[in-house]
């Protein structure tokens, strides 16, 4: 059994859901020598998220930060925490909606995503920055 560990740095991005599957994957050669196996990605951040969903068609992301637009709008007036601006506190709640890691199988040197799937980066502040994702590879 082989564990690999690396912290991974993503590009800053705007406000959204971005597809970053490829980028993580380029960053992980040792990926390719795991026959079977875990990957797991953590992002190291409470103001974004990781997730899996459909990495096809860009209307799903769009529908995915407009539906958690409405759900968790800026400048509620029941916020306390708002020192960061109208979309901290709301990127909060957000990134623990949608949770900091997602664990994918590792088949054949490959993740082993489903033909639409991806791995989204949910940027969830207006001006989030580079985000840290700290990769953790488990197989043989």
């Amino acid at each position: 059994m082989q564990f690999i560990q690396k912290r991974l740095r993503l590009p800053a991005v705007g406000r959204g859901f971005h597809l970053v599957t490829d980028l993580l994957v380029a960053e992980l050669p040792e990926l390719e020598n795991l026959r079977m196996g875990t990957a797991h990605f953590f992002i190291q951040h409470t103001s974004a998220s990781l997730s899996i969903n459909e990495n096809a068609d860009p209307t799903v992301r769009h529908d995915f930060e407009q539906f958690f637009n409405r759900t968790v709008p800026e400048n509620a007036p029941y916020f306390r925490h708002t020192m960061e601006g109208p979309d901290d506190m709301p990127a909060h709640i957000k990134a623990s909606l949608l949770g900091h890691a997602v664990s994918i199988p590792i088949s054949n040197g490959e993740l082993a995503l489903g033909t639409w799937q991806g791995i989204y980066l949910g940027e969830h502040r207006n001006h989030g920055g580079r985000r840290w994702v700290l990769a953790t590879l488990m197989g043989q």
